[in-house]
């Protein structure tokens, strides 16, 4: 079994510009409710779930001062 961490590598948007779906680096394909929980079970790196304004749980890449790799920066898939 693979107990590496996954990477996020791509996102995929609906049309209000929400992210709907993560691509990791193994290929996979997960919505935002599994990467949650993955990232609750630590294992997607650089990714954390916090509990928003509006009462629910949200995805955001931890903070290390480079844009370039916040979740709404990644290329589209």
């Amino acid at each position: 079994m693979d107990n590496r961490q996954q990477e996020v590598v791509g996102v995929r948007k609906n049309g209000d510009g929400d992210i709907i779906e993560l691509k990791l680096d193994n290929g996979s394909v997960v919505d935002c409710k599994t990467a949650q929980q993955m990232a609750k079970n630590k294992e997607i790196k650089n990714l954390n779930v916090f509990r928003g304004r509006d009462g629910d749980e949200h995805l955001r890449s931890n903070a290390d001062g480079d844009p370039s790799n916040n979740l709404d920066n990644l290329p589209n898939f």
